[in-house]
């Protein structure tokens, strides 16, 4: 086994460089590719393909232009939309072992640049790499920021061609770093998380066995390629595998959400992936008669991880999509973030997904008591086993090691497991060299909630979002789940605490006439509801279904509930929800509510915020 990805991936691409290829599928009709007819009628997409062969060419050809300009180690941005130009410059940064740093490319109609100058500003970006379609934008953009003279854009797709043949290979090894993968900031300002060659080989040899790829798995998917799950799972793992891969745009599959199961019924995808709530829309704007034509019966990996994965998605899909050839064994559910390069646990292939109910009131006092006969039950579906990395629940306070069945922080150690955080020496010992109250480390805290239970691991939450009353640990999601299920037109939610002594401040403490909840924090929840769903419901008494639903199934003594309309909940690139945004855009009077029902200390903490 070579001991740099570069070395690992050229032979495979030597190897399989006539047969193999990634596909993408766009939309529209297009002189540059082949026509792709779905089912449906009306449809116009384009299929454009790379073969490997053409695809190491490019990278060498790229490889030679970093080289010239002296970039070796250097941090350089990648701002693409999703296609196969990106492909090519990541690996063309791998090649001329620059340390690419994939982005989502910016809202350039809004002029939102914002987490785009904080990435140069913070991985001291002086090259953009980018697409002809995107660069005199971007180059306007520096102009007017003032970067101009100090951040330069090239055109990966113009400019005089490289002899790839003059291409060779700089000297890499097992702690070179590969790519920084700035982390979606859904709970606080992104980060760079440093991924070397070594983890990149040692994640993939644990996806590979995990799934059995071989050079003839088809992976289907449409996950970002600036997201963990979609660079590492969808983009390098076939890479890593030699295998085939089909793909889509983030923005067409949510336009089309059939168009994902079109792809692995025409292509006979093996394998896909993709965040819960990805299924969800497929099972939410699918028709019965968009089934017709459709063939799943190829898939033996279907897995669903990066954020909670809910049972009733898992049951749902199994059972809608049953005549079209999809099989329950196929699901894998799985967990693992960008600082262990991706994959941590997974459920083992062909084994489906084990889902079990826990007593609801011993889970918020640490503890996983089976559920049979409780008065409140909470199914969690496990994320599977862990693959070689060594997986510990441990204390965060106290940093004892808990037994299985207690609930504590998931810490993680092996070659997964990146190099840190890019110039953060003081987050990078904080978070990726813990140690146990034995002195056993250094472990990465993961920052997540969770527990062991028969080997299996079950990820309960986060933290950070742990709402805390009356000693008692209620995890965001939670809440957000039993005021989703209070009425059919409630979507997603965001819960969040407002703590009591905040409100204090404005007149709720000692000698104030105003009683003060006797829990330190009270629930919010930014409910967004469908409209048409709502028809014939009244807003006040819906607020009021979603209300007490949630109080009576947490026993919560303060519940505070603002509808609001589709969207408003503040979401990452990736779709992941940030609910500290969130809080703050309540806080600060920025979210419209279509109705409610505010609890008098949160409406006046609302008011003096806006």
């Amino acid at each position: 086994m070579q001991n740099d990805f570069v070395s690992h991936v050229r032979a495979n691409l030597r190897a399989h460089g006539g047969d193999r290829s990634f596909t993408f599928i766009s939309e529209g009709a297009s002189s540059g590719g082949r026509p792709f007819t779905p089912s449906g009628p009306g449809r116009k997409y384009t299929e454009n393909e790379l073969g490997f062969a053409d695809l190491d060419r490019k990278a060498r050809v790229l490889g030679c232009r970093l080289e010239a300009r002296g970039l070796r180690d250097r941090a350089v941005l990648l701002l693409y939309p999703e296609g196969l130009e990106f492909l090519a410059a990541f690996l063309g940064c791998l090649y001329a072992r620059v340390v690419a740093v994939p982005a989502p490319l910016p809202d350039l109609d809004a002029g939102r640049f914002g987490r785009t100058r904080r990435i140069i500003e913070d991985a001291d970006i002086a090259l953009i790499l980018t697409d002809t379609a995107h660069r005199g934008t971007l180059d306007a953009w520096l102009t007017a920021a003032g970067l101009k003279g100090r951040v330069h854009c090239l055109d990966t797709q113009a400019g005089k061609e490289s002899d790839p043949g003059t291409w060779k290979p700089p000297e890499f090894g097992p702690g070179t770093l590969a790519f920084l993968q700035y982390t979606s900031g859904s709970t606080s300002e992104p980060k760079g998380v440093m991924v070397t060659h070594g983890n990149l080989l040692g994640n993939g040899e644990e996806i590979k066995r995990r799934i059995e790829g071989t050079s003839d798995t088809v992976g289907v998917g449409w996950v970002p390629h600036y997201h963990d799950m979609g660079l590492v799972g969808q983009f390098l793992q076939p890479l890593y595998l030699g295998c085939r891969y089909v793909f889509t745009s983030p923005i067409t599959f949510i336009k089309r959400p059939v168009l994902w199961l079109e792809l692995i019924t025409q292509y006979r995808g093996t394998i896909t992936v993709a965040p819960n709530f990805g299924y969800e829309l497929a099972l939410r704007r699918i028709t019965d008669r968009q089934l017709e034509g459709l063939d799943l019966s190829s898939l033996t990996v279907v897995k669903n991880g990066a954020e909670p994965v809910r049972a009733a998605t898992l049951e749902a899909m199994a059972e809608r999509f049953a005549p079209v050839g999809f099989k329950p064994a196929m699901w894998m559910p799985c967990y693992g973030m960008a600082e262990t390069t991706l994959l941590v646990t997974g459920a083992p292939l062909g084994g489906g997904p084990v889902v079990r109910d826990f007593d609801a009131d011993a889970l918020t006092r640490n503890r996983a008591v089976a559920g049979n006969g409780s008065a409140s039950v909470r199914r969690l579906v496990s994320s599977g086993r862990p693959v070689t990395l060594d997986v510990r629940v441990v204390d965060p306070e106290s940093r004892d090691e808990r037994p299985e069945g207690r609930v504590g922080e998931i810490w993680v150690r092996g070659g997964s497991v990146a190099a840190g955080y890019w110039k953060s020496p003081e987050q990078s010992r904080a978070t990726f060299e813990a140690r146990t109250s034995s002195g056993d480390g250094p472990f990465l805290r993961t920052g997540d909630l969770g527990f062991i239970a028969d080997g299996e691991l079950y990820v309960t939450g986060r933290i950070k979002d742990l709402i805390i009353v009356n000693g008692r640990n209620i995890h965001a999601h939670d809440i957000e789940e039993a005021a989703r299920a209070a009425h059919p037109s409630a979507l997603t939610g965001a819960a969040f605490a407002i703590d009591a002594a905040i409100d204090a401040d404005l007149g709720g403490g000692p000698g104030s006439d105003r009683p003060v909840d006797g829990s330190r924090e009270q629930v919010v929840i930014v409910q967004e509801i469908s409209t048409r769903a709502a028809a014939g419901t009244p807003l006040d008494e819906l607020a009021a279904l979603i209300k007490a639903r949630v109080a009576r199934t947490f026993e919560l003594p303060a519940v505070s509930v603002v509808l609001a309309a589709r969207g408003t909940v503040r979401r990452t690139t990736s779709g992941k929800m940030q609910r500290r945004l969130t809080r703050e855009a309540f806080l600060d009077g920025e979210i419209t509510a279509l109705g409610g029902d505010l609890e008098p200390g949160v409406a006046e903490l609302r008011r003096a915020g806006a």
